[in-house]
């Protein structure tokens, strides 16, 4: 169930060029937002009553908008059929299994959306940057991603892959708010300033997962996070658009009896 999208076969890069955000105005940027809000909640409805199913994952730096972009998605949808998982160290008892084991616990049923806020790439990342894992085990993982991938793409979800990426400067003025905001500072941990120290490992790391894993079933897409409301918009829009490709997203007709029924007990006629 792989997008009708264009795909292009070059694995994307990390840049360090970020343009300028298209949106000057908070008020120009609630509109557009309020339009994906609306279109995505359209094609969740066209999954809910088809049975289809997708996978959304988020991946990026730390201060990278993941967080407020997640919030954005979920915002308008119906909680029934949206979930997430937001990937933290495994349990004890899974640090004996394979690391694909948890996310297999966490596949999307059909008719629902699933967002993992990181995901099993933690082990082509952190686990690898950190020593966490072999090199061994680092190296396989691409192919058992990969597998992984094709596997749930073949029995039908869809899967969507985003990077949000902000520049180093970026990053380093979202800690300092972060720090001087008694109500954010919460968010700043020593886990943020360590993979800080190591950015230049990470962006080697990062490099290399899209050459290994930006398939056809399932590529990567780079979110510009340098500026917030439009990485947000620019999310949702590119999460509608590849959901509704191939998706006849109208409402589906009222059934005959409850047409029926509801025309005896509300004395109303409803048109089809």
């Amino acid at each position: 169930m792989a997008s009708n999208m264009v795909w292009d076969p070059k694995p994307p890069t990390l840049y360090t060029s970020f343009p300028d955000s298209r949106f000057d105005e908070k008020d120009e940027y609630k509109q557009g937002l309020i339009c994906a809000q609306e279109t995505l909640f359209h094609v969740q409805q066209a999954y809910f009553h088809q049975k289809r199913r997708a996978l959304i994952i988020f991946e990026g730096w730390d201060a990278s908008g993941k967080g407020g972009a997640i919030r954005r998605v979920t915002e308008k949808l119906d909680p029934r059929g949206v979930s997430v998982f937001p990937v933290a160290k495994p349990a004890d008892d899974e640090q004996s299994k394979h690391f694909l084991y948890r996310f297999w616990q966490q596949i999307p049923s059909p008719g629902t959306l699933k967002i993992f806020d990181r995901s099993h790439y933690g082990r082509v990342l952190v686990e690898r940057v950190d020593n966490l894992a072999s090199k061994a085990e680092w190296v396989r993982a691409y192919q058992e991603i990969n597998e992984f991938e094709r596997t749930l793409v073949d029995s039908g979800v869809r899967i969507i892959k985003f990077y949000m990426h902000i520049s180093a400067d970026e990053q380093k003025k979202r800690f300092e708010e972060r720090l001087h905001n008694p109500f954010k500072r919460w968010k700043l941990t020593e886990e943020d300033l360590h993979n800080r120290r190591k950015r230049s490992e990470y962006e080697i790391a990062i490099n290399e997962m899209f050459k290994q894993t930006h398939t056809q079933h399932a590529p990567w897409h780079i979110i510009n996070g340098e500026h917030k409301w439009q990485a947000r918009v620019d999310v949702l829009t590119h999460i509608a658009n590849t959901l509704s490709q191939g998706v006849d997203i109208s409402p589906p007709p009222l059934d005959e009896d409850v047409i029926r029924l509801a025309s005896q007990q509300l004395d109303t006629n409803i048109n089809t």
